[in-house]
Parts: structure tokens; sequence; C-alpha cells
């Protein structure tokens, strides 16, 4: 034993109680091997071991050797230096998954958090035991539910703008079905998402969101009198674009609520972001472009089949176009000189073949989402041009009525401000108006006004 101290289990400790009994004649072999769950023959083998080596015959004779199965350490020093280096900040899940994608190092995550706890690196992203809920059941069939959020983060951390996600997810699979970067929570953000919703799985039945203005007015917004007529409140572009695809839109009361693309959120803060930086991706077009693989390769690694494997996704409408949904709609009616304006910006009617003068008309102009315009009458487009001139803000047209514009000239101090009868805007100090008139002064002059009129007469 060379004086080195002897760790023995319980089960050894067990064993040489029982030994030592059956040396000192207290058990019988058979009662010894009742007590230890051995047969007789192997309780012979283990006391001939013990009387030869003594209680080091009961340590099991692969204690302190290493396992032929351990990572060399040439490996372990590259798994190291890559969490130190190109995967920092990444969790140990997420870091495996990676080294084996990519330098086919094909470890479990059990082995990569083994030897990056022993080297002292723990996963930024810690695991909590969750608390008890009680959570709503998933959707049966695919389609039936989609929730949709935005999530405002660090996304590209210090290398862009701070940027916020609008993304869709399905309720019963968890399939994360469209992402779009915006640099604010904005309708066009979730005009995109809807869009890919739309065009790539088909309509859901239902969306699941917040309380967003986005989706629906403030409560504490004042009616419009258009509104009180009707007895209701005017929708959102958003809230119109899902009533017109015949989707439901369901309001959450709490984030907790909608838990299942609150914890997507939480996963893509750190999956999402790490992945951005290790591509190099600096401005909200190379992001949205890089969104979709990633989601695809998210999609396939963590999506779950649904109970009922059916979709109730319904497919686009032949012959609608997408652009006439998923744009802002604004109804105006058109001037005299058959032109209608928007946000400053002049469109310019055309004479087609169905009327040769629109003006008086009632219209829809269309703000799509990549920046044109289209006017819409009873479900036609218009030929429409747009102008090149700006429209100017429209002045108080009283002020612009009684005002005159003075150029000065070159040299000489500008003239103050006149009105239209020749007289300047501010009165002298000497003016009569400026002149205080006490009222015993003000009854003498009218009753010398009535002298002179009864004179004059």
């Amino acid at each position: 034993m060379n004086g080195d101290p002897i760790i023995l289990t319980q089960r050894a400790q067990q064993q040489l109680i029982v030994l030592t009994a059956l040396d000192r004649g207290e058990v019988h072999m058979a009662e010894a091997a009742n007590l230890l769950g051995l047969s007789t023959r192997q309780v012979r083998r283990l006391r001939r071991a013990y009387r030869r080596h003594g209680p080091k015959a009961l340590v099991h004779g692969n204690r302190g050797r290493r396992s032929p199965r351990r990572v060399d350490d040439a490996t372990r020093a590259h798994i190291v230096q890559f969490a130190q280096t190109t995967y920092a900040g990444l969790n140990h899940k997420h870091l495996s998954e990676l080294l084996a994608e990519r330098h086919g190092l094909a470890l479990s995550h059990p082995t990569i958090h083994r030897i990056l706890r022993e080297a002292g690196l723990r996963s930024p992203r810690r695991r909590h035991p969750p608390r008890h809920r009680t959570r709503r059941e998933r959707m049966p069939q695919a389609g039936m539910l989609v929730q949709c959020d935005g999530s405002h983060h660090a996304w590209l951390e210090d290398r862009g703008p701070r940027l916020v996600l609008h993304a869709a997810i399905d309720d019963a699979t968890s399939a994360v079905l469209a992402g779009w970067f915006e640099e604010e929570e904005t309708a066009r953000g979730y005009f995109q998402v809807f869009r890919q919703v739309a065009l790539g799985p088909g309509l859901p039945l239902a969306a699941y969101s917040d309380r967003h203005g986005i989706f629906t007015p403030a409560r504490q917004a004042r009616w419009t009198l258009e509104e009180q007529l009707q007895g209701q409140r005017a929708p959102t572009q958003v809230g119109r674009m899902l009533h017109e695809l015949g989707i439901q839109w369901v309001p959450a009361s709490s984030p907790q609520a909608k838990g299942r693309i609150e914890r997507l959120f939480g996963v893509l803060q750190d999956r999402l972001v790490a992945e951005l930086r290790l591509a190099g991706v600096c401005d909200q077009d190379a992001a949205n472009a890089f969104l979709p693989g990633f989601l695809a390769r998210y999609t396939a690694r963590f999506a779950r089949p649904a109970a009922q494997p059916e979709p109730t996704y319904r497919p686009w409408p032949l012959g609608r176009d997408p652009d006439t949904v998923f744009c802002f709609k604004s109804l105006r009616t058109v001037a005299n000189d058959n032109t209608v304006t928007l946000n400053e910006r002049a469109i310019q009617i055309l004479p087609d073949a169905h009327r040769a003068n629109y003006a008086k008309a009632r219209v829809e102009v269309h703000e799509r989402l990549d920046g044109t315009l289209a006017v819409i009458y009873q479900g036609r487009r218009l030929t429409t041009r747009t102008l090149r001139t700006p429209v100017r803000a429209a002045r108080n047209p009283i002020r612009a009525r009684n005002s005159v514009r003075v150029h000065p000239m070159p040299g000489r101090s500008p003239h103050p401000p006149r009105t239209a009868r020749g007289h300047t805007s501010t009165p002298k100090p000497d003016h009569p108006w400026r002149q205080y008139i006490s009222p015993e002064k003000l009854q003498a002059l009218k009753e010398g006004r009535r002298r002179t009129f009864s004179l004059n007469r």
C-alpha cells in the first residue's frame, strides 16, 4: 500500500466488514455470500485477494486509470481554443453543434461541457429549473394558430444599428415560419412576415399577438368623426390586412400567454447573435439576407411534429396580387386637376379607356413595400405618373392672404412686412393705437362727435 490512503466506497466497506467476520469465524461462507449478494465461489476469490493484498484488493482495478475512450489532449486543447477565440460567447450546446458541423469534431454535448468545465469555461447561458406553471396545450394541427411578435435587441452587437426582429412561429410544431429585421417595430415588418407565411406554407386560421397599437387602435385614442358615425373603430393597417386574408386576430393578455415565441426570442438572442457575428453581418440588408437560411436550419433542428399530420394552412387565392394586400392603403379624393397627394408626393392620374376625368372620385392610394405608389378605383389600377415637384406644406390661409413677400435688394436692409393695405404690421410707439384713452376722455369724444354731427345737419 506504500502508506497511501485507501478510499473505500460504501459497497467496499460492506465487503470489508463481512470478510473480517468471515476470517474470525463469526459467519459461514454461505451466510457471507447471502450478505454480499454474491456466489460462494466469488466470495472465496474475494477472501483470497483480501488475505493477499489487504483492503486494497477491494478497490476497483480501473480506479486512477485513464479511460481508453478519453478524448486526447490535442483535441481538448483545440476545443478550448475554439471556445476562447472563434466561438467565444457561445453556449456549450451550440458550440458542440458547430464543432461537429464545421470542424468534424463529433463529440457529445456532455463531453464538450465536461472539457470546458475542467478548463474553467462555464456556459454563458445557464439552464435554470423551470417553475411550475399550467401550460396551454399546443394546437393539434399546423396552421391553426401562428404566434407573432417583435424583439428589440442588439442583434448586430456593436457592428451595426440596433434592430427589431419580427417573427412568426407555428403553435403546433414550433416551426419558425418567417422573420424580418427593421429599425423599429413597424407595420412594414409584420407585412413582410405575413407575406412570407402566406406565400410559403399558406394562410393560417388565426394570429396570436400582444395588444400593440400596430394590431389594434389604442384605447385612449380619440374617435374620429367617421368612427363616431359608423359606431366602431377603424382597423389599423395590419388589422385590415388580417381581415382581408380571413385570419382571426387573437390578442394576448400577457407576455407569458404567448410564451412559445417569447422562448424563441430567448434562444435566438443567443444563437442568432453568435451566427450573425461569425458571418460578419453588419447592416440590416445583410441580416435579412442571412435570416432565411438560419431559420431553415433552426426549424429542422428544433421543430416537432404536430399531433395530427394534416396541416390547416389555406393556399393563396389564385389571381390575387399580394401587393394589393401587403401594403399601406389610404382613401383620397381626386382633385380637379386629376391629382392625389400622399406624404407630400403628388400623383397625376392619366385618362384611360374607362374615364377621361377622375375629378372628385374617391380612390385608394396603395403604398407598397418596395416604395411604389398605386391608385385603385373600383378594383382597377389607374394609369398614373408621379410628379417630380414635391407638395409644399399648407400655409396659414389668413396669413397667406394678408401677407406680401418682399425681397430685399442687395446691400439694403429688408423692409418690414406690410399688410395688404400698406401699413406695417407693428405700430409705431406714437401710433394712436398705443395711446391710452381714459373712460372720461372716451365719453367726451363721443359727446363731441354727436355735437359735431348735429351742427352739420
